[in-house]
C-alpha cells in the first residue's frame, strides 16, 4: 500500500507539471501582441495635462472715459500679437518682465498691467550691444526695426519697442527733446482735426484732452524740436499696447506706458534725438 501511494503521488505530480507546462504554453500562444507596439505603449503611459481654455486678461485696457477720444487702429495679426494663443504646457513668466510691466500707481493713477506674453519679445525693454557714433544719452529711433535706443557708455544701449507713424505721416531727422511732461494734455494738430472732424472737441481752442489713462499721449510725453521749432512730433506713451511694433500712429513715436516712464526718468531735457 505504501508503494501504491508513492506511485500515486508521482503520477499526480507528473499530471500537475504537465498542466503547468500546458498552461504556460497556452499563455505564450495567446499573448496580446499590441502590448509590444511602441505606439500603444506611449499612448497608455503618456501623462495627461489639463490645459484650461485661453481667455483675454480682463483689465488689459482702461475703461473708456466719458466723451472718450476716438482712436483708430489698423493692426495686423502676427504670431505674437492679438491672435497669439498658447495651446499647450504652462505659460512662461519672466519675473523681470513682471516687475517691468506690472500694474502700479503713478501720480495718483493706476496703470494696468501689460500682457507682455502677447508681445513679441523683441519689443520688450532690454539692454543690448549697440555700436554707434552717437554720444551716450542720445535717443536713436530706428524706424525700420521699430526700436528706440537710449545710447549708453561702452557700446551698450537700452532698447525699447515702439509704434510709429504710417507712411506719409512719419518724421525723420535730428532734433532735441525740448521739454518733457508727466500725464500731458493732448491737442490734435489742425490737419488731424481736418481729417477727423470728431476730434474737434479736443482741439487746442477747446483746451485739449484731459490727462488720463485713455489720453493718446499716455503717461509721459517728450516733445521733439528742431532748430528751436516744435516739430509737432512726440515720443509718448500709449494705452494701446498692441500698437507697439506697428505703423499705426500719425507720426509720433509710441511706447508702452511703463517703458516711456522708464525713458522719461533716464533722459534729461535737451537730450538729442535722431530718427532714421
Amino acid at each position: 500500500m505504501p508503494l501504491l501511494s508513492q506511485s500515486l503521488r508521482r503520477m499526480l505530480s507528473a499530471i500537475g507539471m504537465f498542466a503547468l507546462v500546458a498552461s504556460l504554453s497556452g499563455c505564450i500562444l495567446v499573448t496580446d501582441t499590441s502590448r509590444m507596439n511602441p505606439d500603444v505603449f506611449v499612448q497608455e503611459t503618456a501623462p495627461v495635462f489639463h490645459v484650461p481654455p485661453y481667455a483675454d486678461p480682463p483689465t488689459n485696457q482702461p475703461p473708456p472715459m466719458p466723451g472718450g477720444i476716438p482712436q483708430k487702429r489698423q493692426l495686423y495679426p502676427t504670431h505674437f500679437h492679438q491672435t497669439y494663443r498658447p495651446t499647450y504646457g504652462m505659460p512662461v513668466s519672466n519675473p523681470v518682465h513682471r516687475a517691468m510691466y506690472g500694474a502700479f500707481n503713478d501720480e495718483g493713477r493706476t496703470l494696468p498691467a501689460i500682457p507682455y506674453s502677447r508681445i513679441d519679445p523683441r519689443f520688450l525693454r532690454q539692454e543690448v550691444s549697440y555700436q554707434t557714433a552717437e554720444a551716450p544719452g542720445t535717443i536713436v529711433v530706428d524706424t525700420k526695426q521699430h526700436y528706440l535706443y537710449l545710447v549708453q557708455p561702452d557700446g551698450k544701449a537700452i532698447r525699447y519697442g515702439v509704434g510709429l507713424g504710417k507712411e506719409g505721416f512719419a518724421w525723420s531727422g535730428r532734433g532735441t527733446i525740448q521739454w518733457k511732461a508727466k500725464w500731458p494734455r493732448w491737442t490734435p494738430p489742425a490737419d488731424m482735426v481736418a481729417r477727423q472732424p470728431e476730434l474737434r472737441q479736443f482741439a487746442a481752442a477747446e483746451g485739449g484732452a484731459n490727462p488720463g489713462l485713455n489720453n493718446p499721449l499716455g503717461a509721459r510725453a517728450l516733445y521733439i524740436f528742431k532748430d528751436g521749432k516744435d516739430t509737432l512730433y512726440r515720443v509718448h506713451g500709449t494705452p494701446d499696447w498692441q500698437s507697439v511694433g506697428r505703423a499705426t500712429s500719425s507720426g509720433c513715436v509710441r511706447m508702452l506706458n511703463q517703458d516711456v516712464i522708464d525713458l522719461y526718468d533716464r533722459v534729461p531735457a535737451s537730450a538729442p534725438i535722431v530718427v532714421i
